[in-house]
């Protein structure tokens, strides 16, 4: 623990380097009023440059997200660029509608020039896989998106790809963090008004005349979906993909259609949070005639979410579903190549792939990684991401995913059909593959830590009745993933697999029982007894977990 003098010269040695007026005034009165509890917070460490890149609350200070701790960064890349070789290298910059994200872009762009390198800048706020295809398409060495994805309001982040238009991974991460590390003061910095390239719509023109190969040539169009762009960017670039798809024009939440850093609608800016989609299916529910479907994205566009009436009511499909979903429907469109997905995701695309003899591979979590694997044809991620044209964009696209689904909506119901029934089928050729998940939002991330410990201390033996058969502790890796801090649990019929969250304050655990299904007229009783079997998992693996 610092004592309060070196606490507040830190704070003010800082203060003198601050280019920020909004975030010197912040901290100069925490200074002024002696606020050594929240200087400690801001002060005690630095926000940790990973695979995620930097994601954090807004503020001053190096604990916070601001433009000094962005400089930092983009100088850090800079340096470890050309420590490869890529002495006049491009680096594209993409950036959300959050707050201070075009200040953090063009500060990024700047230190990029200052450094050397050449930088160019998207136009405006678009979506994150606009950046991710940006790189590909101008041959850059880098990009660099600034965004915070789905994290509530005060948040932001900076998220770091390379030449290969996917993000980073080890050891780059670790590379990058050790050029930041060695960066004394902003003054060493080299930060020119001008010098980089703002790109055109050439770029993003480019991107969507590449989203129609998602799609069959000859196939139906005829679905209507019902849209939220849950106040981030993806409302203009979608649009003009369902536009050039010749889709009839989706009706749009009005209320959440326009980028808005506040997010007034919304706790939490994510599709899957409880009540996130209640305008969303108020829309759909008083359009006429109804909609075949409803359509998220997140604010950086980067995931999708589909929901579809079930009865009376609209109901979200979980993001294993959709993955089903979009397997099924490029199985049968004969695509060639890999399957992939994270470990957390359902086992069912496994077994569509291997009906299909396609190859599968399984990954750690994240698109890092699925977008790695060799010969990727289609890659997926429970937390609705998807990768549908890993030629084009090497990362999660919700504006192709979206095109995609609205596609194979327009083909089932040419034949009178829905998801549900396609689900159905799935279910009765592969098993019942049911999923969800246990998650523990905490303030205190030690909490996360011993709950992790007393798992490994202590594995649990059985779950819902079910015998563990099988439990490993990923940090020493297996025969096909490289090490990360997780537990997996196979038992009879389920697995189970606990990890902390990359990006949030979270202890997320994921679980998924197979129930087999002999005929269509049995599937109420086995999702009846997967429901419970989930229920009752939850409830164990809380108590053996201490949560």
């Amino acid at each position: 623990m610092q004592d309060n003098s070196e606490l507040i010269a830190r704070a003010k040695a800082w203060l003198a380097e601050d280019p920020d007026p909004e975030t010197r005034d912040e901290l100069a009165k925490l200074i002024d009023a002696e606020d050594t509890e929240e200087l400690t917070a801001r002060f005690t460490g630095t926000l940790q440059f990973g695979t995620a890149g930097l994601r954090g609350e807004l503020g001053a200070g190096p604990m916070r997200m601001n433009r000094s701790v962005v400089i930092r960064a983009a100088a850090g890349l800079a340096a470890y660029l050309k420590a490869k070789g890529q002495t006049d290298g491009l680096v594209v910059v993409g950036y959300d509608a959050r707050h201070k994200s075009a200040d953090f872009a063009r500060d990024t762009a700047a230190v990029m020039t200052g450094a050397g390198l050449r930088a160019a800048v998207l136009p405006r706020p678009l979506p994150t896989p606009v950046l991710a295809f940006a790189i590909r398409h101008l041959g850059a060495a880098a990009g660099v998106e600034v965004t915070a994805s789905h994290n509530p309001p005060r948040d932001n982040g900076y998220k770091v790809y390379l030449g290969d238009g996917s993000q980073i991974v080890p050891p780059a991460d670790a590379e990058i963090a050790a050029e930041i590390d060695a960066i004394r003061s902003l003054n060493d910095v080299p930060r020119p008004d001008t010098g980089w390239e703002t790109l055109t719509d050439d770029v993003l023109n480019a991107y969507l005349a590449r989203t129609d190969a998602v799609l069959s040539p000859r196939s139906p169009r005829t679905a209507r979906a019902v849209y939220t762009a849950m106040h981030g960017v993806g409302k203009e670039t979608l649009l003009a993909a369902f536009d050039r798809a010749g889709f009839p024009a989706p009706v749009l939440v009005a209320e959440q259609a326009e980028p808005d850093p506040d997010f007034p609608t919304v706790a939490f800016p994510n599709p899957e949070e409880p009540g996130a989609m209640d305008l969303a299916f108020a829309t759909a529910a008083r359009t006429s005639p109804a909609p075949d479907l409803v359509i998220a994205n997140d604010p950086d566009a980067d995931r999708c979410a589909a929901a579809v009436e079930d009865g009376t009511e609209w109901r979200m499909l979980r993001g294993d579903e959709v993955g089903a979903l979009l397997a099924a429907h490029l199985v049968k469109r004969g695509a060639h190549g890999t399957f992939a997905e994270s470990i957390v995701s359902s086992s069912l695309l496994g077994r569509i792939a291997a009906k299909a003899d396609l190859p599968y591979e399984e990954t750690l979590t994240g698109f890092k990684w699925i977008a790695r694997v060799d010969g990727l044809r289609y890659g997926y991620e429970e937390a609705l991401g998807y990768c549908v044209d890993p030629d084009g964009v090497r990362d999660k696209d919700g504006i192709t995913a979206a095109l995609l689904l609205t596609e194979l909506a327009s083909e089932l119901k040419e034949e009178g059909r829905t998801f549900l029934d396609l689900l159905d089928d799935l279910a009765v050729e592969h098993g019942l593959h049911a999923t969800d998940q246990l998650s523990v939002r905490v303030e205190d991330l030690s909490l996360i830590t011993d709950a992790m410990r007393r798992l490994r201390e202590q594995p649990p033996t059985e779950l819902a009745g079910l015998p563990v058969t099988r439990a490993e502790d990923l940090t020493r890796g297996t025969e096909t993933l490289p090490p990360t801090d997780g537990l997996r649990y196979t038992l009879d019929g389920a697995r189970v697999i606990v990890r902390p969250s990359g990006t949030e304050p979270k202890l997320k655990c994921y679980l998924e029982v197979v129930v087999p299904v002999a005929e269509k007229s049995a599937l109420p009783a086995a999702r009846t007894r997967a429901t419970d079997l989930l229920t009752a998992i939850k409830r164990d693996l809380s108590a053996a977990a201490g949560i």
